[in-house]
């Protein structure tokens, strides 16, 4: 009969001490999500970073690297905040676009500018 392999305990997601380390994956990814459909890739970079942070804290946790799954940890937080504020400002734009009469007057506005320009 053979043996069932040793059962491995859980990987340590938490600092000696038991301070957790968040990875902040999930809203990384939600935010860059909503930011591609807010102000397209302006707030799509930053969140790509944050992902990219975000995905190195498991494995630096793995490793026994903690001081590495904090920064990476903060560096994640730190770009997700950013591209947080500037979904909140795509929304901004979008509102008052929409508010203006929306792109087909702002369409309407520059093909006025344009044959302005093209009367002098």
């Amino acid at each position: 009969m053979s043996m069932p392999p040793p059962i491995q305990p859980p990987p340590m997601s938490a600092q000696p001490g038991g301070v957790p380390v968040p990875n902040h994956l999930v809203w990384a990814i939600v935010i860059t999500i909503v930011s591609l459909c807010l102000c397209c890739i302006i707030g799509t970079i930053p969140g790509i970073v944050a992902i990219v942070f975000a995905s190195k804290v498991n494995g630096a946790l793995d490793r026994g690297d903690f001081a590495e799954a904090r920064r990476s940890s903060d560096t994640a937080k730190l770009w997700c905040w950013i591209t947080t504020g500037l979904c909140a400002l795509g929304l901004l734009v979008n509102i008052g676009i929409m508010a203006s009469g929306g792109m087909a007057s702002y369409q309407q506005r520059l093909q006025q500018i344009q044959q302005m320009q093209q009367h002098r």
